[in-house]
């Protein structure tokens, strides 16, 4: 049992009572025991500190080692041109108490909130990528825009897997059978996952997270959630939150949730598709339509921007070897191109059926294995660029797509060639964020490279 707080603790804690509404339901008039303070790093995964809440100060300073972002995704670090790399200077974590939510899944009430990362001369650390899609809000908020964005997320519920040398096979459900088929909207198959989806639903409303569909999507035991539209640094907060969350959750019911781009080998990918739109700073109109309901320049310069830079800014939506892996000519909903046209799957860029006041630009080359601050962010410099250098889109395509057009690099190594060459993409990011993360992709190919795959073993080592 955690002991009591004694008073002088209680009176150094009243910050608690200012909390968000759905963190106090889920406290319930219980004592707060314990407060995370996390960051997400390149990956998008948390770093941070725990401490018991009497501990916590909101007006306080906390710190990290800079070196937390010199690390590849299986944590080795990264040796880079920067001077005095490994001083492991401190970062200073400045709370950000509207990003409050609790720890649903902790054993006592336990609270979580996000930082923003600072210099110790209090500049922005333009290499944290909450600070990289903040500098590309404000590039927007200049102009008198506001972009909008809704994400889906896409991942696959599976058995627990231990063994890397093991292929990766869906969860038994509540029939007590595996699902080995794709049923792509089935409300039977989200049910078969019933206790998971339950789960998920318990964590979000303790957050005070909003979610506006679950689908069960292609793959067998692929779930879609949708959120609903906002403001971009909340929604990749979002996106941050549930990640954590929707992890956890299938954990709790004895399985294993993935957000890797491809985990089997005949099943399609999860995606993170992104919907954005503009809309004026002091009207609120989407800036995208015209008061007679027609698309405007704006709106087709957001395509033309989209299809001239995604394709230099694909590391940030495709971040890792397996992330090409979803990209698929086979008609498995992973485009393969930067076309566009309406309501088309086979696009990498397609136009949803809306009214004017929703006419929105979906994202589809997203993959859910990114860090949702720097997609978000690398999606949106491109639509801005788009509508500042005033780029015409090509003409849409009115046909399937798999093949032709303009094609996504077919590989990490070309995509981060093609994202290195880019100086307005880089611009609108910040060139130290862009040089570290080639840096760390580039070191990631190399571990990939030194491995030897279980293909490799079982039809060359005694065959070639």
């Amino acid at each position: 049992m955690a002991r009591r707080p004694t008073p002088a603790e209680k009176q150094s804690t009243p910050w608690i009572e200012q909390l968000p509404e759905a963190f106090m339901d889920y406290l319930d008039g219980r004592r707060l025991d314990e407060v995370e303070i996390i960051t997400p790093d390149l990956v998008g995964m948390s770093r941070g500190k725990a401490m018991p809440s009497y501990k916590f100060d909101p007006d306080g300073t906390f710190f990290l080692p800079i070196s937390l972002f010199y690390q590849t995704i299986s944590g080795e670090y990264v040796d880079m041109e920067i001077e005095n790399q490994w001083l492991e200077k401190d970062i200073v974590l400045r709370p950000d108490m509207n990003t409050c939510t609790a720890v649903a899944w902790a054993e006592d009430p336990t609270l979580q909130l996000i930082c923003d990362l600072e210099t110790r001369d209090g500049e922005p650390l333009g290499i944290a990528p909450r600070n990289v899609l903040k500098r590309v809000l404000k590039f927007y908020e200049d102009k008198g825009w506001k972009p909008v964005v809704a994400p889906e997320i896409e991942f696959f519920l599976t058995k627990p897997h231990t063994d890397p040398n093991e292929d990766i096979e869906p969860p038994l459900g509540r029939t007590g059978r595996r699902s080995a088929s794709r049923q792509a909207y089935s409300m039977d198959a989200v049910d078969e996952y019933g206790d998971v989806i339950d789960t998920i639903y318990d964590f979000a409303e303790a957050q005070g997270l909003a979610i506006d569909t679950i689908i069960q999507e292609g793959g067998a035991g692929q779930i879609e959630i949708n959120l609903m539209h906002g403001d971009p640094l909340n929604l990749a907060d979002q996106v941050f939150y549930f990640k954590r969350s929707i992890r956890e959750a299938a954990l709790k019911n004895g399985i294993f949730a993935t957000f890797m781009a491809k985990p089997m080998r005949d099943e399609p990918g999860s995606a993170m598709h992104i919907h954005q739109s503009i809309v004026d700073s002091k009207t609120g109109e989407n800036i995208f339509s015209d008061k007679d309901g027609n698309p405007t320049d704006h709106f087709h310069h957001f395509i033309g921007g989209s299809q001239k830079y995604l394709v230099h800014s694909v590391p940030l939506l495709a971040p890792y070897v397996n992330s090409f892996r979803r990209f698929s000519k086979e008609g498995m909903s992973a485009p393969t191109n930067v076309e566009w046209a309406a309501d088309n799957r086979t696009t990498g860029i397609r136009i949803p059926n809306s009214g004017p006041e929703a006419r929105r630009v979906e994202n589809r080359v997203i993959g859910i294995d990114t860090n949702p601050y720097l997609s978000i962010a690398a999606s949106l410099a491109c639509g801005y660029l788009g509508m500042v250098e005033k780029v015409a889109p090509r003409d849409p395509v009115n046909h399937e797509i798999y093949e032709g057009g303009a094609e996504l690099p077919g590989s990490l190594t070309e995509a981060l060639n093609l994202f290195e060459e880019d100086t307005a993409l880089r611009e609108i990011l910040g060139e130290e964020f862009c040089q570290l993360y080639s840096d760390i992709k580039r070191a990631e190919l190399e571990e990939y490279q030194r491995e030897i795959s279980p293909w490799e073993r079982q039809h060359l080592l005694l065959n070639a």
